[in-house]
């Protein structure tokens, strides 16, 4: 795509793309999941996952701030390990880790459209509200950068100030929660301990995984070089106050019950005390305004970073016979992600999938790229180490709970490694060289690609 700077995203509608990624599912339907698993501290769950998150970032921040680019992890993996095998199958993994949140958002926007239209019977409703979302994130994300920024920067203005309203009204309502009687529910909804809250936090991080998107801005900000590590940052402690904040509010206005119950729509169901009827219909409409930012802003980063694993030949080369292939593929498997599975389980896999991604990142950056990105190696050892213990507590939870959902993962994962593979080897010559020369775009800004050495390229292949 051709941009001027005219045309580029400023720093604040990158910030907004990225809030509205992270605010646009997350915590409208994740609060409610992670509650059922840890009880009455399920705030303490997202502030201890900002400070896993604020580890996690700095990688993203370094890699960001050498090599901005339209691919954004797919780069960053790519100057990592080389072109190959392991920099497409990590690569994939992230893109499908975002069209899953995709999917996510468009259920989390179905579940709360029909409690507006009081509908009891949901199972139908839901998926097709999902799709009907996303084929409107479709229209918006044709019509370019400058009509997804003034969406963005609109629905962040009325999504932002309306949790505000909504988490402080709750906390004057009602007051803090009592903190002391943490950890002293009654049996029935009990926390697994210290095991449970560490399997949770997994989801708590799902709730800002949204800041990757922002790496895929780099063609199209302007002075990608400063402004994206800006909007990262700027993004996380954003989204960290409100979501300690609303969490509070919930916890005081709801029993863990009453949360469980309405763990799809755990916010519309908090507003009801505070706001009486009017509160759950006012909630709703912002889940509604949070959730169609959200999916816009997904759609934008993950067609962009498909269309640049493409131009990397780590991907066969998309049809031209329509327009804009990358977003058309997205838009088609986050439609049939949103029919096909609940927003529990697309929370698991999407998880599952963002913590492998995100070692991997982490790996990348500590064994090879320290000096060029002038990055300090136990930040990013800490943050590997982090996501280690959470992804183990969190598949052994899902081994317990929910089988299906590791099944699901392990079949996706091993198909993306084994199509990845089978690709390499229709780009390499009898001598084993690999033939992954890109085709940079007018506008492209994402480094030198020659410091790659050749020998990675063939261990990696």
């Amino acid at each position: 795509m051709k941009s001027s700077s005219e045309t580029k995203l400023s720093l604040l509608g990158s910030v907004s793309l990225g809030t509205g990624v992270m605010i646009g599912a997350g915590i409208f339907v994740l609060m409610g999941q992670i509650a059922e698993l840890v009880g009455e501290i399920f705030p303490l769950a997202f502030l201890i996952g900002a400070v896993v998150v604020s580890f996690s970032a700095y990688s993203y921040v370094k890699f960001s701030n050498a090599y901005p680019s339209s691919g954004g992890v797919a780069m960053f993996m790519r100057k990592a390990y080389g072109p190959g095998t392991m920099a497409g199958t990590f690569s994939l993994l992230m893109y499908v880790s975002m069209v899953i949140a995709e999917s996510l958002v468009a259920r989390t926007f179905g579940a709360y459209t029909t409690r507006l239209l009081n509908v009891e019977n949901s199972a139908i409703l839901v998926p097709v509200l999902g799709v009907a979302l996303i084929a409107v994130a479709y229209v918006v994300n044709i019509s370019g950068n400058k009509t997804i920024e003034r969406t963005a920067n609109f629905t962040a203005v009325i999504k932002i100030a309306g949790i505000a309203v909504l988490a402080l009204a709750g906390l004057a309502f009602a007051g803090f929660p009592s903190v002391e009687n943490w950890g002293r529910s009654d049996p029935a909804t009990a926390t697994g301990g210290v095991f449970n809250f560490i399997a949770a936090l997994a989801l708590s991080i799902l709730a800002f995984k949204g800041f990757t998107t922002i790496t895929n801005q780099g063609a199209d900000i302007v002075d990608p070089h400063r402004n994206l590590g800006r909007s990262i940052i700027i993004s996380i402690v954003i989204c960290t106050v409100i979501y300690t904040l609303l969490a509070l509010s919930v916890a005081a206005s709801l029993s863990v019950a009453e949360i469980i119950a309405a763990k799809d729509y755990a916010l519309a169901a908090a507003a009801r005390p505070v706001f009486g009827e009017m509160g759950l219909v006012l909630t709703v409409l912002l889940a509604i305004v949070a959730t169609v930012s959200g999916l816009i802003a997904s759609v934008f980063s993950a067609s962009r970073m498909l269309a640049m694993l493409s131009d990397m030949k780590q991907l066969p080369q998309l049809t031209r016979r329509v327009d804009n292939p990358a977003l058309v593929l997205t838009v088609a498997l986050a439609i049939a992600l949103t029919i096909l599975f609940d927003l529990t389980r697309i929370a698991s896999i999407g998880a599952i999938f963002y913590l492998i991604m995100d070692i991997a990142i982490h790996w990348g950056l500590y064994r090879h790229l320290l000096k060029q990105t002038k990055a300090t190696p136990i930040v990013p050892v800490i943050a590997m180490a982090l996501d280690v213990v959470i992804l183990g507590a969190f598949i052994v939870l899902k081994y317990q709970s929910d089988p299906l959902v590791l099944i699901v993962s392990l079949i996706g994962f091993v198909a993306i490694l084994i199509a990845q593979r089978l690709f390499m080897i229709t780009h390499t010559d009898n001598t084993g060289a690999m033939h992954m020369e890109m085709k940079m775009g007018e506008n492209e800004t994402m480094g030198a690609d020659n410091n790659t050495k050749p020998s990675d390229d063939m261990d990696m292949r």
